[in-house]
């Protein structure tokens, strides 16, 4: 038992050893050339947990291990649910139909199409696939954290997941605004702001490409790109019962193989529900936003301290091709989709 009393110390301790990184991410994501390249602490917790498992990881205490596990499975979920605390109802109102059809498409769009080249073109196993489309599809290091724990994947491959996130979100937040102004687009800054917010990753490389165009795109792409994100939770629950229902149909329900329904998102869905109702003052919410974020931080971190480079060799580079595809699909499929929906509505 993790909290018993001969483990309690030890469990405590991993645990900390995450939240001291975590801070230094946290610092570290703060400093002005950090933010210009839109990282997000996330991204900085993973990339020096990584960093430390790769040079000094052998000086910590194995004991430790159990409480930096407990970071990046437990105290994930619970990061999950109060990330809801970012979106409301009226958010997805405010971009209308056309919004919510083009996060609806991308999102579906890009998942089935990670599922598909991932398996049956480059030969990935499932969580990987799983893992890489769920980034690219929603809400980047976020989503394949909270993907995570539904497809029961290692660690390893929720952090080569992120990485292509990482590579592919960041080209995206500088190739969007020169595509914009090279007139190669041709529209005008809220149809930029759909086209953006239903099409990159991460939220925070979503308000670096639209920032360098316009406010209203801005505006526009944040609400779109919330939307995707409330998205993650149907999606979860759709994967956890297909995958129940595979594992019926081969005949695992004899080992107990029992109905996967991600309790998180559900309660994602809750706390955005409460959100929406407005009865928690602005203050108190931008308090647990933030306590989110250094949550999500630990996880990150955590995620970072059990990935060595040797299972990213073992990953080979079928991963990266895969988020490629989805790059490809998402900068020129993401174009279309939305012109199309918004001449349609």
């Amino acid at each position: 038992m993790l909290f018993s009393k001969e483990n309690i110390r030890y469990t405590l301790n991993g645990i900390l050893f995450v939240v001291l990184f975590s801070v230094a991410a946290m610092q570290i994501a703060n400093l002005g050339f950090v933010k210009s390249l839109g990282f997000s602490p996330l991204i900085v917790g993973i990339l020096i947990g990584m960093l430390y498992a790769n040079t000094l990881r052998s000086h910590a205490p194995k004991e430790w291990g159990p409480g930096i596990a407990f970071s990046a499975k437990t105290i994930l979920r619970v990061a999950v649910i109060f990330y809801g605390f970012r979106v409301t109802f009226q958010q997805i109102g405010q971009v209308g139909v056309e919004g919510l059809v083009i996060s609806t498409t991308m999102v579906t769009s890009t998942f089935l199409l990670g599922a598909l080249i991932g398996q049956k073109v480059l030969g990935l196993d499932r969580d990987t696939a799983l893992l890489t489309a769920s980034g690219s599809s929603v809400c980047g290091a976020a989503a394949v954290l909270a993907t995570e724990p539904v497809l029961k994947a290692e660690a390893y491959k929720s952090a080569i997941a992120v990485s292509t996130v990482v590579l592919f979100g960041t080209a995206s937040m500088f190739l969007y605004p020169i595509l914009y102004k090279a007139g190669i687009l041709n529209v005008d800054q809220t149809t930029f702001g759909l086209y953006t917010g239903g099409s990159v990753h991460e939220v925070a490389q979503v308000v670096g490409a639209s920032a360098a165009v316009g406010a209203e795109a801005t505006r526009v792409a944040v609400i779109v790109k919330m939307t995707r994100v409330m998205l993650l939770a149907p999606l979860l629950i759709i994967l956890g019962l297909v995958l129940s229902a595979a594992a019926k149909k081969s005949g695992r329900e004899a080992v107990g193989v029992k109905l996967v329904v991600p309790w998180f998102a559900v309660l994602f869905i809750v706390a955005s529900g409460v959100n929406s109702l407005g009865v928690i003052p602005a203050g108190v919410v931008g308090g647990i936003n933030a306590v989110d974020t250094f949550l999500l931080t630990m996880a990150m971190t955590a995620l970072g301290l059990e990935t060595s480079a040797q299972k990213f060799k073992q990953a080979g580079v079928k991963p990266f091709l895969l988020a490629l595809c989805l790059f490809a699909w998402l900068v020129v499929g993401g174009y279309f989709v939305t012109v199309g929906v918004t001449s349609v509505l």
